[in-house]
């Protein structure tokens, strides 16, 4: 007997897919991620067909958004549902503009009303707590001392941070050549304090086998095992839960309860750049931020200091 062949929606769903990764080169994890979220979608809705999808198609699709809980009864954050429905209208939009198909126009896919995004920053006193928590002693202390020291130093996202290889490293110029998100390359610097601790993680490393010119199977964080061989493998990698365990580990030995994320130390760091006078813009690019708006949500947590400093010189008489 015949498998039964996809529906028209989700051989649809197949297609662009594929345009996403061939075409816009997206990342095998945003692919993953979009079909994950586009296959929910599908089974959601109660049309097979992409040209069946309508205004109250997308309604009941927000009431299943609403009505959603995972296996541990938590719903969706309104941040989430809205970043469903950005993958729908996405969706839709390839279908008008890549197929020429006359569907739903993505413009009329409304998202729900959400406050302004609230980020979590350390200040002064908590960051210099925390990149002095590991025992620079060990090994493992001074790798773990490198992660923190690197994150801060450059605003690196977690997967950036947990894909660099020694060869990455140009220790003369103190910058980091990073591939992050659409592929896109931009240069991050590292401090003069994050050099000092790289090197002294990777003259103490185990393994001790050279950079390779090639950029490729010389992880930069490695697991700490004992006997550690004289080979580039991939399978020694720190993956990114391993890296978001050390922040948290830290975090708490420094005697910080807010439970700081990686992505934490990447907000610290556009915070302290905003707060000493560095132009919005520029922290754009060092972010790595497609559009400004999305750097301007520091501006929430620096506009206090700003209102502090208009109060104590503005309007004063001489």
């Amino acid at each position: 007997m015949a498998s039964k062949s996809p529906s028209p929606l989700l051989q649809a769903i197949d297609r662009y897919l594929l345009w996403l990764e061939s075409e816009l080169g997206k990342s095998p994890l945003t692919v993953k991620n979009y079909h994950h979220q586009l296959k929910d979608f599908a089974g959601a809705i109660t049309v097979n067909s992409p040209l069946k999808i309508e205004k109250q198609v997308i309604q009941h699709y927000k009431q299943y958004l609403h009505r959603f809980k995972d296996p541990h009864g938590q719903e969706l954050t309104v941040r989430t549902k809205n970043h469903r429905l950005t993958v729908v209208r996405a969706f839709l939009r390839y279908l008008v503009q890549e197929e020429e198909m006359d569907v739903y126009p993505p413009d009329r896919v409304t998202r729900f009303k959400q406050d302004p995004r609230q980020v979590k920053v350390l200040f002064g006193d908590q960051i210099e707590r925390l990149l002095k928590a590991p025992n620079t002693k060990t090994l493992r202390g001074k790798r773990d001392s490198a992660i923190l020291h690197t994150f801060f130093s450059t605003g690196m996202r977690l997967s950036e941070l947990a894909s660099l290889d020694r060869d990455d490293m140009n220790f003369s110029t103190r910058e980091i050549s990073v591939r992050g998100k659409r592929g896109k390359i931009r240069v991050v610097f590292l401090s003069d304090a994050a050099v000092s601790i790289l090197k002294d993680y990777l003259k103490a490393r185990l393994d001790h086998h050279p950079s390779t010119g090639s950029g490729q199977g010389s992880p930069l964080f490695i697991r700490i095992i004992k006997d550690m061989p004289d080979i580039e493998s991939e399978k020694f990698r720190l993956n990114v839960r391993s890296i978001q365990n050390i922040v948290k580990k830290y975090a708490l030995l420094a005697g910080i309860v807010t439970d700081p994320s990686p992505h934490t130390l990447r907000h610290s760091f556009a915070t302290d750049l905003l707060s000493n006078g560095a132009d919005l813009r520029a922290v754009q690019e060092m972010l790595g931020h497609k559009d400004l708006s999305t750097t301007q949500i520091y501006t929430h947590v620096t506009n206090p200091q700003l209102k502090e400093i208009h109060r104590k010189f503005h309007g004063k008489k001489g």
